[in-house]
C-alpha cells in the first residue's frame, strides 16, 4: 500500500504545527534568558495553601508557589517552593509569611522583607516560614476563652440544677409550703400590730397618755435633783466622816485600855470583882427568899433585936 504524498505532507505540516506550538509555550513560560530566583520556606500547616497561589511584596506580585512538597529529612514539615521573577534584593532573615487577603480567595503568601545587615537571600535559601491567622484567627483567639467560660458556666449550671432538682423533694415542697404558711401567718400578725400601734398613736389614744405620765415623772425627777442640789452633800458627808472618826478614836481608846470604858473592858481584878460581887448578891437574894424572918423583924412592943448567925450550908 502507498500513501501519496498529499497524505505525507499533511502529516508533516501537523507535525511542524506541534512542535511550533509546543516550542512556543515553552519560550513563553522559561524564556531565553530566564532570571527566576527560587526560594523556599518551611511550615507546619500551610492552611490551604495551593501551587500557583501569587507571591506579593508591599502588595506587588513578585512570583507563584510552583510546588508544595513533604520535607525529604524533616518528619511533618511541609516546604513550600516560591518562584520569584523580581529581582528586587531583601535579607535572608526575611519571612514567608501564609494570610488571607479576604473572606473570598483562597491563601496568599507575602514576603516581609527585612533591609537590615544580614546576608542577602541567595537563589535556593530558605526564608522564614510563618502563618497570619487573619481575621477569623483572631475571632477565634478572642472567642476562645469566652468558649471555655461558657463551657464552665453551662457544666456548673448544670450540676447546680441536678442539685436543685435533689433538694426539691416532695418532702422538702412540703416544708417549704408549710415554712410559707408560717410566714403568712406571721406578717398577719405583724399587719395587727401595726394597725394597734397605729391606734395607740392617734389622738387621745394610750401612747399620748404615757408620755403625758412620762413627762411627770421626769418633772418630779427634776424637783427631786433640785432638792438634793439645793442640800449641801458635801457638808453632809463631810459631818458624817468627822463623826466616824471620833467613833473609831472611842473604840481604840477602849482597846487600848484608856479611859473608863477602856480600864472597865481591861482591868481583870475588876472583872472579878464585879463577878464575886454578883455571886454573893445573888446568895443573899437567895437567902432572903428561903428566909425572911431572919431579916424582916416586926415588934410592936419593943422586941429585943435577935443577933445575925450566918447560914448553914447545905
Amino acid at each position: 500500500m502507498t500513501v501519496n504524498r498529499e497524505i505525507k505532507t499533511g502529516i508533516f505540516a501537523i507535525i511542524i504545527l506541534a512542535l511550533f506550538v509546543w516550542g512556543y509555550n515553552f519560550i513563553k513560560n522559561q524564556g531565553f534568558y530566564d532570571n527566576t530566583r527560587t526560594f523556599y520556606a518551611e511550615y507546619t500547616n500551610v492552611q490551604g495553601l495551593s501551587p500557583k497561589s501569587p507571591i506579593t511584596i508591599n502588595g506587588l506580585k513578585v512570583g507563584t508557589v510552583s510546588e508544595i512538597t513533604f520535607h525529604p529529612q524533616k518528619k511533618g514539615i511541609l516546604v513550600a517552593h516560591l518562584n520569584l521573577s523580581n529581582d528586587i534584593q531583601f535579607s535572608k532573615n526575611s519571612v514567608a509569611q501564609i494570610y488571607s487577603p479576604d473572606f473570598i480567595s483562597g491563601k496568599s503568601l507575602k514576603i516581609n522583607i527585612s533591609i537590615d545587615e544580614g546576608e542577602m537571600a541567595k537563589d535556593g535559601d530558605t526564608l522564614i516560614g510563618e502563618v497570619d491567622s487573619g481575621i477569623m484567627g483572631m475571632i477565634n483567639e478572642q472567642i476562645a476563652p469566652l468558649q471555655s467560660k461558657v463551657e464552665s458556666f453551662v457544666v456548673h449550671t448544670d450540676s447546680v440544677m441536678q442539685n436543685i432538682n435533689e433538694i426539691m423533694n416532695e418532702e422538702n415542697q412540703k416544708n417549704i409550703k408549710e415554712s410559707l404558711a408560717n410566714m403568712n401567718a406571721v406578717l398577719g400578725r405583724f399587719k395587727n400590730t401595726a394597725r394597734n400601734l397605729d391606734v395607740m398613736t392617734s389622738e387621745g389614744g394610750k401612747i399620748d397618755s404615757i408620755i403625758t405620765g412620762a413627762n411627770k415623772a421626769m418633772g418630779n425627777f427634776v424637783e427631786i435633783s433640785d432638792s438634793i442640789k439645793a442640800v449641801n452633800i458635801g457638808t453632809t458627808i463631810a459631818e458624817l466622816q468627822h463623826s466616824l472618826e471620833s467613833f473609831n478614836v472611842i473604840l481604840d481608846s477602849v482597846k487600848t485600855g484608856n479611859g473608863s470604858i477602856g480600864k472597865l473592858m481591861q482591868d481583870e481584878e475588876l472583872y472579878n470583882n464585879l463577878t464575886n460581887a454578883s455571886k454573893e448578891l445573888e446568895e443573899l437574894l437567895r437567902e432572903v427568899k428561903e428566909h425572911p424572918k431572919r431579916f424582916v423583924h416586926l415588934s410592936v412592943f419593943g422586941r429585943k433585936e435577935k443577933p445575925y448567925e450566918p447560914p448553914v450550908e447545905e
